[in-house]
């Protein structure tokens, strides 16, 4: 899963994660559910790269998103998850997933700001993860970007009933490879609903490790490639959740909520539809 495997378990405050059913084929009920939790995820997302400025911290974001998903009638996704203190991770230049918020970042020009965020609404999560260049980034920084969310919609592009997750896997690493950078391996994608994190676990890198699932219509998907400038490789700080870079190289990330439909897909969260 991409969050959390490598940490302690502690204390889940609400909402809480429900009892794994294995993977979960959505009715068409929940789909339209996971429609508006999708859209509400969209919406702040998109409202926080019009608005992010250097000398905002990520306190800041992170309050704009909190206030923004309850105004919209749901719950911040990560706040409390497995003690999570944040409605956001905000994760800057080198720091690959899962940093905390805090008033003490400030955003600067040329920053590579990850924001991932999710809402919790009546029973279903929506999840997403966007990147944001701040202000002129260098060459190499808007490539990292562009290769990173190239990589995110060859890998949405091999969704569809019949297909099988190497598929996805496997569009995204060659993408990411050609382009001379590297796949994160410690975190993963993940199927999405009535927990944030269900099965099955989305690889953005052919494996044998893991079952090389056939992908059913009704399937919903969170698929986020994590893109390294140099090194794969990361470690978790002293704070227990931010991972960084292990030669301190940028890294970018993006991430949608898929719909697996019998011809192909439907992007939940797509920022353009709203």
């Amino acid at each position: 899963m991409n969050i959390l495997t490598n940490l302690l378990s502690q204390t889940v405050s609400s909402p809480s994660p429900k009892k794994r059913r294995g993977i979960e084929i959505k009715s068409p009920r929940e789909i339209e559910i996971m429609r508006e939790a999708a859209k509400i995820v969209a919406t702040v997302l998109k409202e926080i790269s019009q608005t992010i400025a250097p000398g905002m911290t990520t306190a800041d974001l992170d309050a704009y998103a909190e206030k923004r998903i309850r105004e919209m009638g749901a719950t911040p996704s990560f706040k409390g998850y497995h003690g999570f203190p944040g409605s956001i991770c905000s994760s800057i230049n080198n720091e690959v997933v899962h940093g905390i918020p805090s008033p003490k970042k400030v955003i600067r020009t040329g920053d590579v700001v990850k924001i991932d965020t999710g809402a919790y609404y009546e029973g279903f999560h929506g999840d997403s993860c966007i990147t944001i260049a701040v202000g002129e980034v260098t060459p190499a920084a808007a490539k990292l970007i562009r290769v990173a969310e190239e990589a995110l919609y060859q890998g949405i592009a091999q969704v569809k009933a019949g297909n099988y997750l190497m598929d996805i896997a496997g569009a995204i690493q060659d993408c990411v490879e050609a382009n001379g950078f590297k796949v994160v391996e410690d975190f993963t994608g993940h199927g999405v609903g009535r927990n944030l994190h269900e099965e099955p676990s989305v690889f953005n890198f052919r494996t044998r490790e893991m079952p090389n699932v056939k992908l059913r219509a009704g399937m919903t998907l969170a698929i986020e490639p994590i893109v390294n400038a140099g090194s794969k490789f990361t470690r978790i700080l002293a704070d227990r959740w931010t991972a960084v870079t292990v030669d301190n190289s940028l890294s970018a990330q993006f991430e949608h909520t898929v719909l697996v439909t019998e011809d192909g897909y439907e992007i939940l969260t797509d920022r353009d539809k709203v």
